[in-house]
């Protein structure tokens, strides 16, 4: 599974700008992007010559057949401004970033990163032990009898505060659904964890970072020791600690896997996707930028691939069935993807599609847009 450290500082990728100068309105779809600045954190020094963006600056400089540059950044609402006030006109971002941008700013959505399975998304869990009255209700085959309902006054394990598995979505989902109703001032995001005290316990848990229970890990151990009667998490977690091949790598804490049960999920966390807007990129800029994107996943480095009665070693795009041995390695598609994004590849898609479920579930957070502002460092 393609796993990076500073995925979330990737996310802060591409912002794009400039038709010749500066951004203007792009109304008129004759306009031709002239270049393409890509926004990115860029490091001073990188110990992997392979991560440096600049390759994929190169990379997309070649498809599109035009310069491209790097235009260094700082946050993710350092982004959404760009975007929003015209300097920008293209950016890969947080799944939560985007959802802010898609509500206040009117921004889209042109493509997005995929899991290692494939999805653009993971789904959020409750997960249970197999003996409690949540697992007999979910399994009982009666429609009449509700899990979610069962959760109330039980000790929950959430993987910290405001994370998206572990608590915007399940909270959302249980306030939008109304199992419960906000607690306190709807327009302060502290009235959750009042909420959360008062539907579940004084107990529930809601972790520091560098507590045992911190994090997916620490939600299901939660629940494994019993601390808590449900850990919410996402649909890979106790598989990834508990139910490995090799048994020496599942934690020390796990109980054999049949004893963990996952309620049906609350929703979809969006993986990184690529924003844009429609006020400043034209539908045929959008296209071209995302068949160069998109363009990543039909490339593989190929080392002696035979094909006829010839021998090579360089880059293989899959839809031309042309080898280039011009093209290095750490410039090839499916290198700049595992890299630099930290993707096995990209998925193009639209904001409703990808963040309408996200969206749908934290909008009933209270005070989730004001804390996103300040978060965002956005200015109204």
């Amino acid at each position: 599974m393609l796993e990076k450290t500073n995925v979330i500082a990737l996310a802060s990728l591409f912002v794009l700008t400039a038709f010749t100068g500066c951004l203007g309105s792009d109304t008129d779809e004759k306009i031709t992007l002239e270049k393409l600045i890509v926004a990115y954190e860029v490091k001073e020094d990188y110990e992997n010559p392979d991560e440096n963006p600049q390759i994929l600056a190169d990379y997309l400089a070649n498809k599109l057949d035009m310069e491209v540059e790097l235009y260094p950044i700082t946050s993710e609402g350092s982004i959404l401004e760009a975007l929003r006030f015209g300097h920008a006109h293209i950016a890969f971002m947080d799944g939560a970033a985007a959802w802010v941008g898609w509500q206040q700013y009117g921004l889209d959505v042109l493509a997005a990163d995929q899991k290692s399975d494939g999805r653009t998304y993971y789904e959020a869990h409750a997960w249970v032990k197999s003996d409690s009255e949540m697992a007999a209700a979910f399994q009982d085959d009666d429609p009449s009898t509700d899990p979610f309902t069962l959760l109330e006054s039980k000790t929950s394990c959430h993987t910290g505060w405001l994370k998206s598995a572990g608590m915007l979505l399940p909270m959302g989902y249980l306030i939008s659904n109304g199992y419960t109703e906000v607690v306190g001032d709807v327009d302060d995001i502290e009235s959750l964890r009042d909420t959360i005290h008062t539907f579940f316990n004084e107990d529930a848990s809601i972790p520091e970072s560098g507590t045992p229970y911190y994090g997916y890990e620490g939600a299901v151990k939660c629940l494994s020791e019993g601390i808590g009667d449900v850990a919410f998490a996402k649909d890979s977690t106790v598989d990834g600690y508990c139910n490995n091949d090799n048994a020496s790598d599942n934690k020390d804490w796990c109980l054999p896997r049949d004893e963990y049960v996952a309620l049906p999920a609350f929703g979809r966390a969006p993986s990184h996707p690529v924003m844009y807007s429609t006020e400043f990129l034209n539908a045929e800029n959008q296209t071209k930028v995302t068949n160069a994107l998109l363009s990543l996943n039909n490339e593989i480095y190929v080392e002696n691939y035979t094909m006829g009665n010839q021998t090579y070693t360089g880059c293989y795009d899959m839809s031309t069935h042309r080898v280039n041995s011009e093209i290095s390695q750490n410039a090839c598609g499916d290198n700049i993807l595992a890299n630099i994004l930290g993707t096995p590849g990209l998925v193009a898609t639209n904001a409703e599609e990808h963040l309408g479920s996200y969206g749908g579930l934290i909008g009933s957070i209270p005070g989730i847009e004001t804390y996103f502002d300040s978060k965002f460092e956005i200015v109204q």
